[in-house]
């Protein structure tokens, strides 16, 4: 498989999850570049949250919003050429919450990764991370403010709960850990810097 696509809505803590299979050896990193990082203490302490390139509307990366209307080839010269490595491609966008039977049909040897919360939790801890003065990736241009980011929370979070139900007598796994969403996708272990339990950390996460 060349991608692993993730889909989660802001505030989903969908960027942990990324984080800690980023280091697998199975992953192409080279879209890391320190410009493409941010920290924040909403955990508490300040860590890196935030690596790599992000592909939504008016982010760096950026897709466009109805992505069903392009070419698979097209889409993947957006994704490809953030990187220039070995490896499998991590691919994450918020707004593959609303088109993800899409994404399985038009790269079906490739899972998706379903990161969920609750809307009132997305918000909460979004605007804990930084809201808009999060530096990377930017969320102005497409957001816009907070009633808008509400709204786009709760459609997102709508689009990801369909999947879970469309998809759950269809191969969907539910992992309750980094090392077995590792195992899910198939690819090795990141070092022991790298656990997280997602009940611990109040995610859901899925695989299709």
């Amino acid at each position: 498989m060349k991608y692993i696509f993730v889909a989660g809505a802001p505030g989903s803590k969908w960027s942990s999850v990324v984080k800690n299979i980023y280091y697998s050896a199975s992953i192409d990193r080279s879209d890391y570049l320190d410009a493409r990082t941010y920290y924040h203490d909403a955990s508490g302490k300040r860590e890196l949250m935030h690596l790599g390139a992000y592909f939504d509307p008016g982010m760096e990366s950026g897709l466009p919003e109805q992505i069903d209307n392009y070419s698979r080839e097209y889409l993947e010269t957006i994704f490809d050429k953030e990187f220039d490595g070995t490896g499998i491609r991590i691919i994450k966008s918020h707004i593959f919450s609303n088109h993800i039977d899409f994404i399985r049909k038009t790269w079906p040897e490739c899972p998706v990764v379903l990161v969920h919360r609750d809307d009132d939790a997305c918000l909460g801890w979004w605007v804990k991370c930084g809201h808009f003065d999060i530096t990377y990736p930017r969320y102005d241009k497409y957001y816009k403010n907070l009633r808008t980011m509400a709204s786009i929370i709760r459609q997102q979070n709508q689009g990801i709960t369909d999947a879970m139900w469309h998809y759950k007598h269809q191969g969907l796994k539910e992992v309750n850990t980094n090392l077995e969403l590792c195992d899910a996708l198939n690819i090795a272990w990141p070092n022991s810097d790298h656990k997280q339990n997602y009940t611990n950390n109040d995610i859901k996460v899925t695989v299709i």
